[in-house]
């Protein structure tokens, strides 16, 4: 299995309540019932506020690094990933567990 983490944030001035953020996130929101290669699905809002810290993630899974190639060039998941492109910037870790 490969564990698929996302870190997403939002650019300067950026706010969570804007409505092209709502529909970014509920088109990742979205994803987990669209993509039958994912096995995992969450994403939500981080819930703390410090410095270092990032507004949005994602944790994901999916059985091997094909799987991952299918999920990533989904459709949906290509949307998605247009929408947040508009107003935040994201880090990715993807390991095997």
């Amino acid at each position: 299995m490969i564990r698929h983490l996302v870190l997403f944030k939002l650019n300067d001035g950026v706010k969570r309540d804007e409505p092209r953020v709502v529909a970014g996130v509920e088109a990742f929101r979205a994803l987990g019932g669209q993509i039958p290669e994912l096995k995992f699905w969450e994403c939500d809002w981080n819930i703390t506020d410090r410095p270092i810290a990032y507004d949005f993630a994602i944790n994901s899974a999916v059985e091997d690094t094909d799987a991952l190639q299918r999920y990533l060039d989904h459709p949906a998941h290509q949307a998605g990933v247009a929408q947040w492109r508009e107003f935040a910037t994201w880090v990715i870790a993807d390991y095997a567990f």
